[in-house]
């Protein structure tokens, strides 16, 4: 039982942690005015964390990397400690490689639950209230990965069947990272 207890806080908080990261990273590398108040909400809670590596690590020009290699060290940590809570023990030498490369595959399944979250938070939002405060933000971020979904699609007149296609493609990829990364580390 607390076993269990151990790894759902650990998986909720490294997951909260990591997705913080890459909004970070993804609202540098869209150029969203940081003087938005969500951009502000993203950058106070990640401050702690991006400062001390920015001094080691520079951004680079479309790519926030302090964010990106904060996520990952998120990513490392949360295999290690998921592996500790579930074995009770440390990870043998050899497998450093494969968590390491897992922490890459845990960050990239992160990138996609996010991706999942805010399309269907959109989709909702796009029937309940469209002019919520919130959905230029969401259109912002989403706008790269459903246009050109929506380019493929037929025009079905006033039914956008984008989200609904860039959901499952989503959810896909969260299923193949998941496996794969268990399969290769096993935490």
């Amino acid at each position: 039982m607390l076993q269990n207890i151990l790894q759902f806080t650990i998986n909720i908080f490294f997951s909260l942690l990591g997705i913080m990261l890459i909004l970070r990273a993804w609202l540098y590398a869209i150029r969203l005015h940081p003087f938005n108040p969500y951009s502000q909400a993203v950058l106070r809670l990640t401050n702690w964390l991006i400062q001390p590596i920015r001094k080691f690590i520079p951004q680079g020009k479309f790519l926030d990397w302090p964010s990106l290699f904060a996520c990952w060290l998120a990513a490392v940590a949360y295999l290690l400690l998921t592996w500790i809570v579930l074995t009770g023990s440390l990870p043998a030498g050899n497998m450093l490689i494969p968590a390491l490369v897992s922490a890459i595959l845990t960050v990239v399944k992160w990138v996609f639950n996010i991706i999942l979250w805010m399309t269907l938070i959109q989709a909702v939002l796009s029937w309940v209230n469209p002019l919520a405060p919130v959905m230029p933000v969401l259109h912002t971020l989403t706008a790269p990965l459903l246009d050109p979904i929506r380019r493929l699609l037929p025009n079905l007149g006033g039914l956008d069947l984008s989200p609904l296609v860039l959901l499952v493609l989503a959810q896909v990829a969260i299923m193949f990272l998941q496996h794969f990364t268990y399969t290769l580390f096993g935490a």
